[in-house]
């Protein structure tokens, strides 16, 4: 059930993309009544961890072991991944072409407190970015060493300004609390083209465009170049 909810605002979110709504006036509206709750209405990059993904699958799986084709759980999994997908297609949408190009990625794990990366939005995501010709510098407060056996060949940094260096973009994709207070004048400095794909919602978007910042976060109001 959480894996469907996260997934429905995520929904919801992408749908305020395209028409230029809020999706936290949405959530937050959704979230005062008791039968919902505000909790896991969170827009992002989609679930991911030990659990949700695993128990979703098998869940699906057992229901087609019984001749059920449980289309609401199908369209979970398949949502979920297509999520990963999109965030792809707006850092694609600021940069054009990735391959060459440096992305500075904050964040590894599947969430904040946990070296966990397991199906992590994350590494899904700079996965594809790989794929698309692009290198990556990355942090993460705890799941660096586990990053590393699965993807050696990224360039693992010390700290967030170090990883954003010279970089053509700036990703947020995980809610670490350390990242929601970040230099950004330091950081804009430090990029090459002060792009901020901000998975998370941590900043709010008018702060980023006084700052000079092209922005664009997850069903929220966007910042593009004119």
């Amino acid at each position: 059930f959480l894996a469907t909810k996260i997934t429905f605002i995520n929904e919801i979110a992408n749908l305020c993309d395209k028409v230029g709504a809020d999706v936290h006036q949405i959530a937050k509206a959704m979230g005062l009544d008791g039968r919902i709750s505000p909790k896991f209405l969170h827009p992002g990059p989609g679930y991911g961890g030990s659990c949700f993904p695993k128990d979703t699958e098998a869940l699906y799986h057992f229901s087609s072991t019984c001749g059920y084709d449980f289309k609401l759980l199908k369209g979970v999994i398949s949502a979920n991944k297509r999520q990963r997908e999109l965030m792809l297609e707006k850092i694609k949408h600021h940069i054009g072409n990735l391959k060459g190009k440096t992305i500075g990625i904050l964040g590894l794990a599947f969430k904040q407190n946990t070296d966990d990366i397991r199906k992590s939005p994350a590494i899904d995501i700079i996965i594809l970015l790989l794929k698309e010709g692009a290198l990556i510098r990355c942090f993460d407060p705890l799941a660096m060493d586990n990053t590393r056996k699965i993807l050696p060949n990224l360039t693992y940094c010390q700290d967030e300004y170090e990883t954003v260096e010279g970089c053509d973009a700036l990703v947020i994709a995980t809610e670490w609390n350390q990242f929601r207070n970040l230099d950004l004048l330091k950081i804009k400095k430090l990029l090459k083209s002060p792009i901020l794909l901000d998975l998370r919602n941590l900043y709010d978007p008018d702060k980023t465009k006084t700052l000079g910042f092209i922005y664009e976060g997850v069903g929220r109001k966007k910042y593009i170049k004119k």
